[in-house]
Order: structure tokens, then sequence, then C-alpha cells
């Protein structure tokens, strides 16, 4: 893993994702010295992105950005 701060981040960005895509390396760039983001690469299974192993058992059976039916606000309105 490696560290580096915002500017060098923003300099270097194509090198980093070379590095991210090619190796594996994760990149943790911080600000004043506190880790804030990670730049590591996209797995992809099947031409899908994978997903994270505790959400992986989730199903939505509607649509989870579907409008609220009025019989569905209960004591909200």
């Amino acid at each position: 893993m490696r560290t580096v701060n915002i500017h060098e981040a923003k300099t270097t960005l194509s090198a980093l994702l070379v590095e991210v895509e090619e190796k594996g390396e994760i990149v943790v760039i911080c600000r004043n010295g506190k880790p804030v983001a990670e730049l590591r690469a996209v797995t992809r299974r099947g031409g899908r992105l994978a997903t994270r192993a505790d959400t992986a058992a989730i199903v939505f059976h509607e649509a989870p950005t579907a409008p609220l039916r009025p019989d569905e606000w209960g004591d909200l309105v």
C-alpha cells in the first residue's frame, strides 16, 4: 500500500492509475497527513462489477428508488 498527499496524487494521477491497474497497488490519498481516500482497482466478474461479500446477499424485490405509495407513508403525512 502506498501513501501520497493530494498534490502528488493530482500531479501523478496517470502513473498512480497504472500502478493500481497493472500491479494491484492500493494508493491511500492523504490531506494534512490524514487518510481521506483509497485508489484501488475495480474487480470484475463476468463483465459486471464485483459485489462486496457483506452485501452480496441483498436482493431488492422492488425498485429501491421508487416513490412510496400513499398507504406506505403511515404516520409521516
